[in-house]
Order: C-alpha cells, then structure tokens, then sequence
C-alpha cells in the first residue's frame, strides 16, 4: 500500500472536506468543563466491549479510508464523518481498495463530552447487539483524542437518499420490504432484546440498505436502557429530529 496513506498522524479534520492532511495530535483528550478523558479509564468504567467486537489503531483506520481522503467520504451528520474503507476479512489490518471487508468508518466530531456519551452508547448498544436489521458494528478505535467506529458497509446507502435525492423512485415493493425490516428492526429493541433499548432517533437518515434493498438500523449514540422487569416506565427527554418524532410520544413523554 502507498506509504503516502499510512503516515502517522494523531488528528483527523473534522470538515470532512479535506482530511488529506490531519494536522498533529494534541496529546490528550479534553472534554468541555470535565477535565481529561483517560483512554484506558473509558474502555475499563464505561464500555461494555463485545467479544466480537475488533480494535482498531488510528493508523490502521487511517490506512483503510486512504488518509480519510475526501474521494472516501460516505457521508456526514451531527455526530461525525463516514468514510468507505477496506480491512482484512478476519483481522484489523488495511487492504487495498476493492479487497478484503469493504467498511463504513465513522469519526466522531470533538465535540467534548456529548461526543464521547454519544460514542460510548453507540459502542455500547450495537457492540452487544445482534440482528438481521440493526447494522452490525465490526470494530473501535479509541487512541488519544480520537474515538472511532467501524461498521459494515451498506451499499446502497440511507432511505432517505433514495426518497429525497435519487431521480428514480423506490418501487412500492421495496419501500414495503424497508418498512417491514425498519419494524423488524425496532421490535426486536423493544420487545426481543436480552435488555429493552430505547432507539430515540427513528429517522430515514438512519435506515440503511444492503444490496438487496435489506433496512438495518444504524446510529445509536441516543439511545437509552428501555424498561425491565417491575420498571414499567422510563422518563427520557425527546431526542433526535423533532420532524419525526410520533406527535403521541412528543406529548406524553416526560
């Protein structure tokens, strides 16, 4: 692989634009009005790290998406950049474009605190769940400032990409096969779950299909332990985009 690609660097641009060059690593991470965040102190008291769960070194990511170069970028939201990548099918290390396990990898935004809760649920939740329509989580990088995630890739992207920005319509037995697999998806959070989770951010930026046109749910750094057992009732703030929220949960929830 072109060692142009694999250089060290502890920084990535979170523009997204332009990450060809990340400048160099502060040497620490901070958080807004908490101090430092101790990598090792993260992975021993918050996470709950599956044992299929992979960790990645930066460099090793860093090598996959070709310098996080912008050629690679899937997309970007409120929590990050995604970038398309290539690793070895039973291993972390980097391939060449087009071999191995094509991956999404996503860069959490230095956003303080928010961004590292954001990380540690996402990490959390999908690292121990399993599912046909949750998107599966392969692996994490947590090194200096940066915390990573590695999932698999979805080629055919967002539902939402296909009903706001393509020219060709889905087909109404396609758009039937992603609700189903969309509700697949979320009655297995709520009701089939080892512990009841509470998705909070149902959205078509957030329904992601395979090639087959299969939904999977994806981004989960809102949600939260549903209830369990004589806990009949979990209070929680309203998340996500307020546009598609249910007009009943917006009303009732406390």
């Amino acid at each position: 692989m072109d060692n142009v690609y694999c250089a060290e660097s502890k920084k990535v641009n979170h523009s997204c634009r332009d990450q060809s060059a990340p400048p160099a690593a502060s040497g620490s991470t901070t958080s807004s009005n908490t101090g430092s965040i101790s990598p090792s102190s993260i992975v021993g008291e918050e996470l709950k790290l599956a044992a299929q769960l992979r960790g990645f070194t930066f460099n090793e990511l860093k090598c996959a998406t070709r310098n996080f170069r912008p050629e690679s970028l899937l997309g970007e939201g409120g929590f990050g950049c995604v970038f398309k990548g290539w690793i070895e099918e039973n291993g972390t290390a980097p391939m060449k474009p087009g071999t191995g396990l094509t991956v999404a990898v996503k860069t959490l935004n230095h956003d303080g605190l928010q961004g590292h809760k954001e990380w540690v649920a996402e990490v959390d939740f999908l690292g121990n769940l399993q599912h046909p329509h949750l998107v599966k989580l392969v692996g994490y990088c947590i090194e200096d400032d940066q915390r990573l995630l590695v999932y698999e890739f979805m080629p055919r992207g967002s539902l939402e990409n296909h009903l706001f920005r393509r020219s060709f319509p889905l087909p109404w037995a396609i758009r039937m096969k992603i609700a189903l697999g969309a509700a697949k998806g979320l009655a297995f959070l709520h009701e089939e779950a080892e512990r009841p989770v509470i998705y909070r951010d149902f959205k078509t930026s957030n329904i992601l299909l395979d090639a087959e046109y299969n939904a999977k749910l994806s981004d989960f750094g809102l949600a939260k332990d549903g209830p369990e057992g004589d806990k009949t009732h979990v209070s929680t703030r309203v998340m996500g985009t307020y546009g598609y929220a249910a007009p009943e949960y917006v009303m009732t929830v406390t």
